[in-house]
Parts: C-alpha cells; structure tokens; sequence
C-alpha cells in the first residue's frame, strides 16, 4: 500500500472524528436549550458512555500506529512539535487500555489532562505550520516543525489529524460511564 493511500486513510479517520466532535458538542450545547435535543443526547450517552474508554483506547492506538507509521515506514521525520504530541498520545494507549480493561472510569482525568496537553500542542504546532515565523529558535532548522509532509482535503495535515485525535478522545472521556453491572437476582 502507498503511503498516499495510507494518508488518505488516516485523513478519512480524522474527519471522521471531527465530524463526531462537532455533532458531540452540538448535542451539547442543543441540550442546553431543548428538551428533545437533551433526550437525543442522554440516547446517545447511554448507548456509547459504557463503550466510551474503549473507543478512546482504539482512537488513542490507531493515532500511535498512524504516527509510528508516517515515521518509521513513509520516513517522514517527526519535528520536536510531533515528538511532544507523541509524548501525551502514547501514554494513552496504555492508561486508557487498562482503563478499559478494568472498566474504570476514574482514569478520565488523568485521560483528559494527556489528551489536552496534546490538543494544545497541536494546535500551536497548525498556527507554526500556517506562520512559521512564529516557529522559535528551539526548532530544528533541518526538520522545522513549518514542514506540511501530508495536506488532505486542502486542510488537513498531520498536526491537524493528531488534534482531531486528541479532540475525538477528549469527547469520549466526556461520554464515558460506568458498565451498568447485570444484576442476577
């Protein structure tokens, strides 16, 4: 497979969690001021929110896979700005697999907290990439964190696949709610 098939794939799954993000935070804000918008959303919540770490851990795995991906097999080199979003999505692999596992939903702020820190990073790192005088010093000037290796859809970079990540995982710790227990008596 083509790495240009690979980005499109990976651009197709970033899209898709905007577009998830973006009816979340509708149903959200819909809820605040309409009763039958609340119920729609208190659905959803009810069906996802016992999946929701689960489907946080597998966005949090494919955004690590598609990383070590674009690095290691299209030899796209990661900029200092790539390093430190890797360094808040890796670990979510693992605190929100076992997470998952345990059926804890008390990880959600740890979960938030990597997730954010993230969001924030690569939202700064798109605003270098559209300005890059804004790129400091501490960049590398061989490998400036300026550099767009993949553009889909005539927005979407890596940087911006990453924050759709971050957002996507954001949402579903929101939506994340105990597994009800069956009750057997």
């Amino acid at each position: 497979m083509s790495t240009e098939t690979v980005t499109l794939f990976f651009a197709l799954l970033a899209t898709l969690a905007q577009v998830v993000v973006v009816v979340a935070v509708l149903l959200a804000l819909g809820s605040l001021v309409s009763p039958a918008v609340a119920r729609v959303k208190d659905q959803v919540l009810a069906e996802v929110g016992p999946q929701a770490l689960t489907m946080a851990a597998i966005v949090a795995l494919v955004c690590t896979l598609g990383s070590l991906y674009l690095s290691e097999v299209a030899h796209f080199p990661p900029c200092k700005l790539c390093w430190y979003q890797r360094t808040a999505m890796y670990p979510l692999v693992v605190v929100l697999g076992v997470a998952a596992a345990r059926r804890d939903t008390g990880i959600r702020l740890t979960g938030a907290i990597l997730a954010g820190l993230g969001a924030c990073v690569s939202v700064w790192h798109l605003l270098v990439e559209r300005y890059p005088n804004l790129a400091s010093s501490s960049c590398d000037p061989n490998n400036p964190c300026s550099i767009k290796w993949v553009e889909r859809f005539g927005y979407l970079t890596i940087p911006g696949m990453a924050l759709s990540g971050f957002a996507l995982i954001l949402v579903l710790l929101a939506a994340a709610r105990p597994v009800p227990s069956e009750d057997h008596s």
